[in-house]
């Protein structure tokens, strides 16, 4: 094991603020969800709250 202090850890990824638009388009989210994220957010959100939201349809063969 080893000891992590918290300072040492970077949280830059998930608490970067994205247009909800453009997440949606780089995850290939449909309209449909995309109206429903904009609503629950506004116009921006964190990384973190997208991804711990977004809800997509699965990709079949």
């Amino acid at each position: 094991m080893e000891r992590v202090e918290p300072a040492d850890v970077e949280h830059d990824a998930l608490t970067k603020v994205w247009s909800v638009t453009e997440f949606c388009t780089r995850h290939r989210i449909d309209g449909k969800e995309e109206k429903r994220l904009l609503q629950l957010f506004g116009v921006f959100a964190t990384a973190s709250e997208l991804l711990h939201n977004a809800r997509r349809e699965p990709r079949f063969r």
